[in-house]
């Protein structure tokens, strides 16, 4: 997209900082990019547990940061934490995309995105995630709003 064609945005609460859960590079081109344009500065949090094999994580992880490198936003490398993703999606092997299994998925990643976010003094944090048209855009932010009512004076925000 044309920089000029792209919205300015404004954070909640006028945040001129925030966090941002990414899945990979391609996803979070544009965003980042928007938020940049828009003074606001991102740190991106690389935290995807739910990418295997662990060379494919690996790629996505490098490339990501890569991405970030390039632009100049912090990359913040978290835990690959495969195991507990494994036990956490246990018995939902055949949910269809976008099923409970997404669910559970999403509220795993976003919550330790937001206690991040809690443990680092960012109050708002937000993903990626949906500018897959793979993605259900109402779960993911429900995933996102759960993970931040954890902690008092942290927002997601919805923005897609």
């Amino acid at each position: 997209m044309n920089s000029a064609d792209r919205p300015k945005l404004e954070a909640p609460g006028r945040a001129s900082e925030i966090l941002l859960h990414s899945c990979c590079a391609p996803c979070e081109g544009e965003v980042l990019e928007t938020l940049l344009e828009s003074s606001i500065r991102p740190t991106v949090f690389f935290y995807n547990p739910n990418i295997h094999p662990k060379r494919e994580y690996e790629l996505r992880k490098s490339e990501d940061k890569r991405f970030c490198d390039r632009v100049g936003v912090e990359h913040v490398d978290a835990d690959y934490d495969v195991r507990n993703w494994f036990e956490r999606v246990k018995g939902l092997e055949w949910e269809p995309e976008r099923g409970a299994r997404c669910t559970v998925c999403f509220d795993m990643r976003f919550e330790r995105t937001a206690l991040y976010a809690h443990e680092n003094g960012f109050s708002v944090f937000s993903s990626s995630l949906g500018i897959s048209r793979w993605k259900n855009m109402e779960q993911i932010n429900g995933c996102g709003e759960r993970a931040a009512a954890r902690y008092e004076s942290l927002v997601y925000w919805t923005y897609n």
